[in-house]
Order: C-alpha cells, then sequence, then structure tokens
C-alpha cells in the first residue's frame, strides 16, 4: 500500500490515464513553437569550492552541482544517457553532459528528492561510493540500504538537520509521487531541498519535482527571501495529465513569487524528452509569463547546461 500522498486536492494519475495519453484518446494541445531542440551546452571545467559565497552550476535537468564553505554538493545527479529502468530510445540524453561525474571535485553530500529515474541515477550513485553521504526525502533508507549505500540519512518534510557546520539542510514540501517499478508507487516520499548557510544568512532552494501547490506560499512564509532558487519548467505536456505533478513555466513564475525568491535557475526542461511539447517551448513561456507577472527577466533565468551562477 502507499506510504505517501500530497495533502492537497489533486488529480491522481494512474496507469489507464497513460494509456489515454500514450495512445492518443484525449485531444492534442497547441504549442507556441516547434524548435524542438535542447537545452545549449556550453564547457564547464569544475573548481574546488569558495570558501565563501556559492557557486551553483546547471549540469542538465535537474542536476547541480553546489558549492561553498568549501563543500561540493550534488543535487539528483544524472550522468546516465537514458533516463529509464533499461535504453529506451526516447528517454535517451538530448543534451549531452557538460563534464564527467570522475571530472568533478570531491563530492561532500549528494542530496535526492525521490528516486524517479531521471532524478535518482544508480549507476552515477555507484561511481561516487558507497561511503558517500546521500539525503534524500523519506522513505528511502532501506531501499538504498540494499542497494549497498551505507550513510544515508532521510527527511521529511520541514524536518532539518546541520549538513556541514555551519550549513542547515530542510526538506520542503512538494506535489508529486514516487515509483521505480508498477509495485511500488508512493513507497518513499518526494521533496525539494533548503540550504542555509548560518554564516551569511544566504539560502538557496531546489523546488525538486512538483506540480503548482499551496506549498509554495508555506515555503516562503516560513523561509523567505530566498536568494537562489531552481525551479522547474518543463515536462508539462499534456495539461490534462501532467498539472498536477510538474508545473509549466507560468506556474513556475508564481511558485518564484509565492517562495519569495530573488533569483532564480530554470530546471527541469531540454534535457530529456519526457512529455509532448517542443523541447525549445518552455524557456519562450517563461519569458512571457515572467512579462505577464511584471518581472524582470534576469530574475529568473534560462541557462545553458554547464553554465554556473555565483552569490558572493
Amino acid at each position: 500500500m502507499p506510504r505517501f500522498s500530497n495533502p492537497w486536492p489533486h488529480t491522481d494519475q494512474g496507469f489507464l490515464k497513460v494509456l489515454r495519453w500514450k495512445f492518443g484518446r484525449m485531444p492534442q494541445e497547441e504549442f507556441i513553437t516547434t524548435d524542438d531542440a535542447p537545452a545549449p551546452l556550453i564547457p564547464f571545467t569544475p573548481e574546488a569550492p569558495p570558501a565563501e559565497g556559492w557557486r551553483i552550476t546547471w549540469l542538465g535537468h535537474a542536476s547541480f552541482l553546489v558549492q561553498g564553505r568549501d563543500r561540493s554538493l550534488l543535487i539528483d545527479p544524472v550522468f546516465s544517457d537514458h533516463c529509464a529502468p533499461f535504453a529506451m530510445e526516447r528517454f535517451r540524453r538530448a543534451v549531452g553532459t557538460p563534464c564527467r561525474l570522475e571530472d568533478l571535485p570531491p563530492i561532500d553530500a549528494v542530496l535526492l528528492t525521490h528516486s524517479h529515474y531521471d532524478h535518482l541515477d544508480l549507476p552515477a550513485l555507484r561511481t561516487l561510493g558507497a561511503e558517500m553521504p546521500l539525503v534524500i526525502a523519506e522513505g528511502h533508507t532501506a531501499w538504498l540500504a540494499g542497494k549497498g549505500f551505507r550513510k544515508v540519512r532521510e527527511l521529511p518534510w520541514f524536518s532539518d538537520l546541520e549538513l556541514f557546520p555551519g550549513l542547515r539542510l530542510t526538506a520542503t514540501p512538494a506535489q508529486h509521487f514516487t515509483a521505480r517499478t508498477p509495485f511500488d508507487r508512493n513507497q518513499g516520499h518526494w521533496c525539494g531541498w533548503l540550504l542555509e548557510d548560518e554564516a551569511s544568512g544566504q539560502k538557496l532552494w531546489h523546488a525538486g519535482d512538483s506540480g503548482y501547490c499551496p506549498a509554495f506560499r508555506e515555503i516562503g512564509e516560513r523561509f523567505g527571501p530566498i536568494d537562489f532558487a531552481m525551479i522547474p519548467i518543463g515536462a508539462y505536456s499534456p495539461r490534462w495529465f501532467m498539472r498536477s505533478i510538474h508545473m509549466d513555466p507560468e506556474e513556475a513564475v508564481q511558485a518564484f513569487v509565492d517562495a519569495r525568491c530573488r533569483q532564480a535557475v530554470a530546471m527541469h526542461w531540454g534535457t530529456f524528452r519526457l512529455t509532448d511539447e517542443p523541447l525549445g517551448e518552455p524557456p519562450l513561456r517563461l519569458k512571457a509569463g515572467l512579462e505577464a507577472a511584471g518581472l524582470a527577466q534576469e530574475s529568473f533565468v534560462v541557462g545553458a547546461v554547464g553554465q554556473s551562477w555565483s552569490l558572493p
């Protein structure tokens, strides 16, 4: 039986609705572009973490290298060519990784939002090693221990821990689901991650994988303002199916406002072809969404895979 659920009213999408989607039993949506080019890729040379301030590098999809206070952290690192249990052409990476996993500086910990294949890449975790500290939403410790990982911690929503001296980590709510197989749906939870540098007071937030939900306003009330956020804008079509689990760009703008973010970078787009929209559509809709909300384009940016941003 499922252990976890979303506490807000929403539509639960089961296997029969997947079949309706895949076999065209619902009306087709219209898109604002036919541009199907993936996210741009730029060269990235990994460096040691800064002693002060933070550097955030997009590694594609929802994967980030977050560095500060002499620490290097990975969030949802996916380096495999496919985000699926086996090499399915549909789930092949559309843009390469900006570096090899082995080229990264020593990693101090990995933060995992949930267990889906496009967020939890077992080959990448095994490359990092069984002794790599992993932190994940609750409900996954036994499963990861069964895969050989020996330093796993899990956190319920709004619980926190001192990840390293002076660096506090909090699990934040999201609206999603989990499954690795047809038989383990919602046995583990899902979350975002808020990192707080207690010396500088700077806060970084990875929203995780989520549909738009009331949690974002609560996150803003509890933790805002948030200095730098990583917010998903892709994998949203068809809306009748994806609305409850993935935000569209306009909803991502509202999440940015709700969570009281000062600056954000778009993620969860342009890397894997998960849904129906052209790969190039999410950035165009994000731009229009920011204009409609009266927000500066530079407040919520679309970057290239391999691009870094600094918080001094």
